[in-house]
């Protein structure tokens, strides 16, 4: 009996060790390759049985192309580099791993939080200028003082929360399908859009991208913002324009940010943003630790497995 074939568009793991091991004892064959381009993709996966995606562009003529697909699974939590509506027109479950690096993208939420919250940089900076002052830079409230919202209150957004009410912060959420009950029951104040963005003092994105997300942070909603408030987003690039962002803070609308993702990553070398102060970017490091990846990959290779073998998955997202 031929074997089943699962392909790996593209990675950017040192070692594929936990997928051969997981899918080599399940009796499937597995390629790997290095996928830049939808027909990268249709090349290499045209025929497989299962694709496990990072990066790689898998569209919707793609899709429609598959000869044999019965899964595909994205390594990561956001699945906007596939078309879901084109995979559930043709029967295709494409799932995602929601809950690998939970922990690790809230520690470094809360990280870039508290740098910019107490203005560790700009008073590093004066350090190294020879400028030596007791108080800091800019005026500093203190944390207890401080208003910590998130954009979204999904299980990295409670994380996050949970480890801001270690500092004091006062709570609050945004999100539209989370009742203020449950919100309540957390110790989380729940507001509108238009609160969070005139309230917020610390303002954490942890949204997906959609149409409806796309640039959620943009001109006008940066002039609905504290002057001293910052941004922080460490869930999709696309939620937020950065281009108005680079402009709002250089024209001190708002206080700054904290962004560890881009709409074009690598992060253009001339983009305003790099010029910015107040900021503190990061290399989409936020889902990093020495046991994040290896968990990613064994459980991206898990749900190729059910997959294969017929079980529905809870972490179907089409």
């Amino acid at each position: 009996m031929e074997k089943l074939k699962v392909v790996i568009t593209d990675y950017g793991f040192a070692s594929l060790d936990p997928e051969k091991t997981i899918l080599g004892q399940a009796g499937f064959l597995l390629e790997a390759y290095q996928c830049k381009t939808p027909e990268d993709v249709l090349r290499e996966g045209r025929d497989a049985d299962a694709l496990l995606v990072q990066w790689a562009p898998v569209t919707g003529d793609v899709i429609r192309d598959l000869d044999r697909c019965k899964i595909i699974v994205r390594y990561g939590i956001g699945t906007d580099n596939v078309d879901l509506a084109a995979a559930k027109e043709k029967g295709i479950p494409v799932c995602n791993v929601p809950d690998y690096c939970i922990n690790e993208v809230a520690d470094h939420t809360l990280s870039m939080a508290l740098v910019l919250g107490r203005q560790l940089k700009e008073t590093e900076i004066q350090i190294q200028q020879g400028i030596w002052k007791i108080m800091p830079p800019k005026e500093l409230p203190a944390f207890r003082e401080m208003i910590f919202a998130t954009a979204g209150f999904g299980r990295i957004a409670r994380e996050v929360l949970d480890r801001a009410r270690s500092f004091k912060f006062v709570l609050a959420s945004y999100d539209p399908y989370i009742s203020e009950t449950e919100m309540k029951s957390y110790g989380v104040r729940k507001l509108s859009i238009e609160e969070l963005f005139r309230e917020a003092d610390i303002l954490s994105l942890h949204l997906p991208l959609n149409k409806q997300t796309h640039h959620f942070i943009d001109k006008e909603s940066l002039l609905k913002m504290k002057e001293s408030a910052f941004l922080i987003n460490t869930s999709r690039g696309g939620i937020v324009d950065t281009m108005a962002l680079a402009k709002a803070i250089s024209q001190n609308q708002v206080g700054g940010a904290g962004l560890d993702v881009f709409e074009e990553e690598p992060l253009p070398l001339d983009h305003p943003l790099r010029k910015c102060d107040h900021t503190i970017l990061t290399s989409h490091t936020a889902w990093y630790s020495k046991s994040s990846g290896v968990l990613l990959q064994r459980k991206a290779a898990e749900e190729i497995v059910k997959g294969l073998n017929g079980i529905t998955s809870v972490n179907r997202v089409n």
